[in-house]
């Protein structure tokens, strides 16, 4: 009798059922069934039918990131706090109410002072009372508003700017001074982390722009929707054509907010049209536009010359009416603010040596680094400057290191013994796949599995496409020099040389016509769909293609500039170095180093995103010891193969005893018996001459008790399985074995004699084929409701016969007739485009539809005309194209409409 488990996972649940069977003598039977189910909101499990891999907790992981930052925010003031009393600078009110003993830094519970306003009692109707503290400095600043003609009333909190704006050229009180840099632990700019930015397209010009509409003019007739056309002349010339339903003569003499794109050619002129007129297209800011905003922002505060302080206070003394956040300044980078606070104090210690000595310096640290002796000493060489900006208010924390979560490499490792004597193994990281070396090890390993076979009869053919050692260099050539290539790339390399051959006088459309002709003749063996002809796109030497592709806008690069070693340390900077400051100082000492020039290397470089943090399967030292084997012809050396697999495979070859070779590997390498032929070795084999292996795992992954299962569940690493829901699937699938083990086997050793396994619909399919089946649901329910609403408005109609809306039979024989006119190849106008789309078109679309479709759909059969008035009339019927009683196909893609028997 065999004891068969039985699984059926779901995405939240999981079936069971544990069985014994004989199956000779056909007897058996049922221990136990049932199933688990795993809780799970709708919306996660939604998300997962879409393809989107969310985590159950990722609206919990937000509500954290938000309290972290408030609680750093928190953290970088009381160290500020701390600084500043033991400098004097905090009023007297302001530092009474922090804690200097105990919670070190931090307000006195319930209690949240303003440094620049003090209680002072209580007004009749009940309210507190304050008093501002830098009166003096407020004067000072109404009395610039008077001299420039504003002679309005000014918020007491405006001070801020003007002493942000006075402190860059004159000595300000200490208080103030406190107040300033508490303003800017508030605000601090945006630190833009390397590969956030956007990389511009050289043909599009996407900015931003807040113009004033000078004149507004409007078309004489409205369009058929009823819409009037408006040119609304901007302040500096330029034409804004839009349409609307409501009069747009009130934005005359109003400024507006644009994203402006213009097409521009390769040479960096505006394109034009026919007419002559710039292409220029407008729109309005949307949410996501807030990085042209920004750009725009600074963009002003450089060409103004001044800090951002100095440019709001400045503003605020032309338009006093201008409102500051959200508009005048939104999000900018760091670097503006840190350059004003690092001018402030810089001049501020200037003017006030005194308050600023290395006693007191000495004594900020010390009260900051109680604990720390090291760090103290460190910042013992550093000035104030660097303590407040560095070390403070723009202190960023580096990232934390995911170095754990990498995958082992199965074939390297390193033996040790811990300090108790007992042997331990740690096995070397996987490598990135964007080092060079991983990106040629795909190269050779994709290029030796490749097949092209001929479509008609599926006869291998590749040998007449590679028929030498130098076909394979050069398509090894060919590959690097590509990102990704998908088979026409591939075809199109074998088979353009043999029609120029064939064709010596083609040229142009002809030549190429015949090129794709023969194409057609010919597939290869991976991913291709023979009814799109259409393949997957695989990819080759994507950071090779990178750095090639930005290195040839670099001005003077040496001819064969790259080679392996440069390329190594250029992909080590672009990949290992994190922050975008950091990243432009490694850039200019690789230029240096190497001789190139500084600024347009810096240029075309600063801006490469960061490499994908995609890993393959072995370390980096296996594949150095793999890749000599794998090459062939002038890129193999025998020279560049390791000693200890030199050793080995003059043993294979001498047939010389050697315990460590097993019997196995000297089979495989039965015909290798000269050293030369130790190249061009597909990946199995080059893994049994090196590592004596190819796919036998180094220890067999069983478990054998209850206990061996408790003990990979516990050692499990959260995330280490991109999918969380198939993460969580998995995890749980093995508890309810544990569970069943336990019930039924009493934790017996070998239990079950077999584990069948059936994976639901939703777990077995990737992400872009669950996603897009939820697509084409989503496109079936607006069609479903598409037509019931079409059907309700032609029951209105009298010259359409016998309709009603809701017959199941009507419905189909609508979407037939529907179906048969938007797959028919014509071209369908833009506008009838948006209504086939639509789940309920309005009554006007559906009459410009109906009209539509009418004069296009042709029986398939005798190609006349079928009206529409007459589609739900006995003279009409649905038919299977295929006759059922051969081929049962009820589905929608067998039927069409034709005239009734």
């Amino acid at each position: 009798m065999k004891r068969i488990l039985g699984l059926d996972l779901g995405t939240n649940s999981i079936g069971w059922a544990l069985v014994e069977k004989d199956f000779d003598n056909k007897q058996g039977k049922i221990h136990g069934m049932g199933s688990r189910i795993i809780p799970m909101s709708q919306d996660v499990l939604g998300d997962f039918g879409k393809g989107n891999s969310i985590s159950q907790t990722a609206e919990r992981t937000g509500y954290r990131s938000v309290r972290r930052l408030r609680e750093r925010h928190l953290l970088r003031r009381e160290r500020l706090h701390r600084v500043l009393n033991v400098l004097g600078f905090l009023t007297e009110h302001y530092a009474s109410q922090i804690d200097f003993e105990k919670r070190l830094g931090q307000f006195i519970d319930e209690t949240e002072p303003k440094l620049a306003w003090r209680k002072i009692g209580r007004k009749k109707n009940g309210k507190e009372k304050f008093e501002f503290l830098f009166q003096n400095s407020f004067n000072e600043m109404v009395s610039e508003f008077k001299m420039n003609g504003q002679d309005v009333k000014i918020p007491y909190d405006w001070t801020i700017y003007y002493l942000r704006k006075k402190a860059l050229t004159r000595r300000i009180e200490k208080e103030e001074l406190a107040w300033i840099i508490l303003n800017f632990n508030q605000k601090r700019g945006y630190y833009q982390l390397r590969g956030e930015e956007e990389e511009e397209n050289p043909n599009k010009l996407v900015e931003f722009y807040s113009l004033k509409v000078v004149d507004v003019k409007a078309d004489e007739e409205p369009n058929r929707k009823g819409e009037t056309w408006y040119s609304l002349i901007l302040e500096n010339g330029w034409i804004y054509r839009r349409s609307s339903k409501t009069d747009m003569s009130d934005w005359k003499d109003k400024v507006k907010d644009f994203i402006v794109t213009t097409d521009m050619n390769d040479d960096g002129s505006v394109k034009t049209n026919k007419e002559g007129e710039e292409k220029r297209s407008f729109r309005a800011p949307k949410e996501d536009d807030w990085t042209l905003i920004k750009k725009k922002t600074e963009q002003e505060i450089n060409q103004s010359h001044k800090t951002v302080g100095t440019y709001i206070y400045e503003n605020l003394l032309q338009k006093p009416n201008q409102k500051i956040k959200g508009k005048l300044v939104r999000t900018i980078e760091r670097k503006f603010y840190k350059e004003e606070l690092k001018q402030i104090l810089q001049k501020q210690i200037e003017c006030q040596p005194e308050l600023f000595t290395d006693d007191l310096y000495n004594d900020c640290v010390r009260e900051l680094y109680r604990s720390n002796e090291a760090h103290q000493m460190q910042l013992s060489k550093r000035d104030f400057v660097h303590l407040f900006l560095n070390d403070i208010i723009f202190y960023q924390r580096p990232l934390k290191s995911k170095k754990s979560s990498i995958a082992n490499c199965s074939l390297e490792f390193r033996a040790f013994k811990d300090k108790d004597g007992n042997k331990q193994t740690l096995y070397l990281k996987a490598i990135p796949k964007s080092n060079p070396y991983y990106q040629e090890f795909r190269v050779w390993q994709w290029l030796y599995n490749l097949k092209i076979y001929t479509k008609e009869n599926d006869t291998d053919v590749t040998n007449q496409f590679i028929r030498g050692a130098e076909d394979w260099e050069r398509l090894f050539e060919f590959l690097m020099e590509h990102k990704e290539v998908n088979h026409i790339d591939l075809l199109n390399y074998f088979i353009e040389p043999i029609v120029k051959e064939k064709f010596p006088s083609a040229k142009g459309k002809t030549l190429k016509a015949e090129i794709l002709k023969e194409i057609g003749k010919y597939r290869w063996n991976y991913v291709y769909d023979g009814e799109k002809d259409e393949s997957k796109k695989y990819p080759m030497n994507e950071t090779g293609y990178e750095i090639r592709r930005r290195l040839n806008k670099v001005k003077n690069v040496p001819e064969n500039f790259l080679k392996r070693d440069v390329e190594q340390y250029l992909w080590h900077v672009i990949y290992s170095v994190t922050d975008k400051i950091e990243f432009e100082k490694a850039l200019i000492a690789f230029a240096n180093k190497y001789g190139l020039d500084e600024a347009s290397f810096t240029e075309n470089f600063k801006k490469c995103k960061p490499f994908d943090s995609d890993y393959g399967r072995y370390s980096e030292k296996a594949i150095k010891k793999l890749l000599p084997l794998l090459r062939l012809g002038k890129y193999w050396s025998w020279d560049a193969i390791d000693e200890k697999t030199k050793d080995r495979i003059n043993k294979i070859i001498t047939a010389e005893y050697d315990e460590k070779i097993k019997d196995r590997v000297r089979e495989k390498a039965i015909r290798l018996n000269e050293e030369h032929h130790f190249q061009g070795l597909q990946l199995w084999l080059a893994q049994y001459i090196v590592y004596d292996r190819h796919s036998e795992a180094n220890s067999v992954g069983k478990w054998n008790s209850i206990a061996d299962l408790e003990n990979y569940l516990q050692e499990f690493k959260q995330h280490s399985l991109r999918n969380p829901i198939v993460e969580q699937i998995v995890t749980e699938t093995l508890r309810v074995v544990k569970d069943i083990w336990n019930h039924y086997g009493k934790g017996v050793k070998d239990y079950f004699d077999e584990i069948h396994i059936e994976l639901g619909r939703d777990m077995k399919n990737p992400a872009d084929k669950r996603k897009n089946l939820t697509n084409i649901i989503s496109e079936n329910e607006n069609t479903n409701l598409r037509i019931k609403t079409i059907l309700s408005e032609l029951l209105n109609d009298n010259s359409i016969e016998n309709v009603r809306p809701y017959s199941p039979m009507q419905q189909e024989a609508l979407k037939i007739y529907e179906d048969g006119v938007l797959n028919s190849g014509i071209e369908i106008p833009d506008d009838i485009d948006k209504i086939s789309k639509k789940s309920e078109p309005t009554k006007s679309e559906i009459q410009r539809y109906k009209l539509w479709m009418e004069q296009k759909y042709r029986s398939p059969y005798t190609g006349r005309p079928i009206p529409l008035s007459k589609l739900f009339t006995p003279a009409y019927e649905i038919e299977h194209i295929i006759p059922q009683s051969r081929y049962f196909d009820d589905s929608f893609s067998n039927k069409v409409i034709d005239l009734g028997i």
